[in-house]
């Protein structure tokens, strides 16, 4: 199993910095950070971008591998998105991890953007995964659909695609089958609840969707990503709670688990001590 680490982008490069450069001599395999223009858990903070902040990262690391969580057709185009994406893939020397979303509120409502229903949401997260997979695998790109277009995006020097994973989150069956038939990947945060053994048990059967899905589209099963801190309890309260929730997600096929930096304040409040001794055995 691999383990990552995400780091919020509320603080300014010279306090993240460091921060970045630890997780990669801890030995986590991938660091992580948000893609929002305001974050509902910390609205009244600072909060800086997620690209350049990972092209930052990216050159103050030479190892770890760097994932965007998510990215969301909130406030991007997909067109517009590949030559960034293109632009972080070269400088990090193809160390980016995709991750692609819906997205939610309250980035939805800042662009006053026409409100979309759940399932036009997913509609139009499908759309600009496919297109953005093409406009990062094809030359002259040509789309019009509902709610992207593109005339002639031209893609020169090689395919990208290829060096960077998608990982597509989701929580809903729909979600689930889709990430299954086109990503690389698959990230979970599993269900609001109060109960642990609930919240294993869903995002268990989500991951039997995920490999039955991929086993018919004649596909391997996607890596699959959990997100430890949208659990119940704290997957850091100890390193004996953040070992049983490791063992538990392997056993039900995920391949990854990440934890957030453990921070002062809510949200993620903790000890960076246990951090220090989970990577101590790495």
């Amino acid at each position: 199993m691999r383990f990552g680490v995400c780091l919020l982008p509320d603080m300014s490069w010279p306090t993240a910095r460091p921060l970045w450069q630890r997780a990669e001599e801890m030995g986590f395999h991938h660091a992580w950070t948000y893609d929002h223009l305001v974050w509902g858990g910390l609205p009244n903070s600072r909060w800086f971008s997620c690209i350049p902040t990972l092209t930052a990262a990216a050159c103050a690391t030479s190892t770890i591998a760097l994932g965007t969580y998510v990215i969301s057709p909130n406030f991007r185009s997909p067109v517009a998105f590949s030559r960034e994406v293109q632009t972080l893939v070269d400088i990090s020397n193809g160390r980016l991890i995709l991750g692609l979303g819906v997205g939610g509120s309250p980035d939805d409502r800042i662009l006053r953007s026409p409100q979309l229903s759940a399932g036009q949401r997913v509609d139009r997260f499908q759309e600009f995964t496919t297109l953005l997979d093409l406009t990062l695998r094809a030359d002259h790109v040509d789309a019009d659909g509902p709610f992207f277009a593109a005339n002639d995006m031209r893609l020169v020097g090689g395919e990208v695609r290829s060096r960077v994973p998608f990982v597509l989150a989701g929580n809903g069956p729909r979600s689930v089958r889709f990430a299954a038939r086109h990503g690389d990947g698959w990230l979970t945060m599993g269900p609001q609840t109060d109960s642990l053994d609930e919240w294993f048990d869903v995002i268990g059967r989500n991951h039997a969707l995920l490999a039955a899905t991929a086993e018919s589209a004649g596909r391997p099963i996607p890596d699959s990503y959990l997100n430890l801190n949208s659990s119940p309890v704290n997957p850091l309260e100890s390193v004996g709670r953040y070992d049983d929730m490791c063992g538990r997600a392997e056993q039900l096929g995920f391949t990854d688990a990440i934890v957030h930096w453990p921070r002062d304040t809510e949200p993620y409040r903790g000890d960076v001590t246990v951090l220090d001794q989970i990577a101590e055995r790495r």
